[in-house]
């Protein structure tokens, strides 16, 4: 058994322009070093668009307002950068949609490191963090939310998800704080 904490879009371009995303910055600071102490994977999530437009879908007004906020969301800029330490042993993961599966890489690095269980933590809660634990779930691994290591621009939101979807879904929601690391 091995656990991954999974990051996903605390990012300089969203830290820089939603508050909100900001509270997470603190708890995840402080439990990155314990989590790889742990043996944990450390996998950081950033959502990034090609300037050229080319990954945009068709008809979506959330996706071309990513794109018209320019550099704030296009690979390879300064926005697009990651907002915690990353360290030689954690992965990086550039993802185009609101899932940290949808697209990438990532299924493969976790099969790969044996991962069976998931941390996860990011912004916002009601579209990455959710669609990436509906996904983690479907895929067969164990989830546990970081609660103070989400955040999303709702607060009620944010409270409704953790307080009563994600646990109806089975998933753990813990705290920085609280969470133990890899179990096994």
């Amino acid at each position: 058994m091995a656990t991954a904490l999974i990051i996903g879009d605390v990012q300089q371009g969203i830290t820089g322009s939603y508050p909100f995303a900001r509270r997470v910055v603190p708890p995840l600071t402080e439990l990155i070093p314990r989590a790889r102490a742990a043996g944990a994977l450390v996998v950081f999530v950033h959502f990034a668009i090609r300037a050229n437009g080319a990954d945009l879908p068709p008809g979506n007004a959330l996706f071309r307002s990513f794109h018209e906020a320019g550099d704030t969301f296009h690979e390879g800029s300064a926005g697009t950068a990651i907002a915690l330490p990353v360290s030689e042993q954690d992965v990086v993961v550039v993802k185009r949609r609101a899932s940290a599966f949808a697209g990438t890489d990532l299924d493969l690095v976790l099969r790969a490191g044996g991962v069976d269980t998931l941390a996860i933590a990011g912004v916002a809660t009601s579209a990455m963090v959710a669609a990436t634990c509906y996904d983690a779930a479907d895929r067969g691994y164990g989830v546990t939310v970081l609660r103070d290591g989400c955040a999303d621009g709702d607060t009620a939101m944010h409270d409704f998800f953790m307080d009563a979807v994600f646990p109806s879904r089975g998933f753990e929601v813990v705290s920085c704080a609280e969470w133990s690391g890899p179990r096994g």
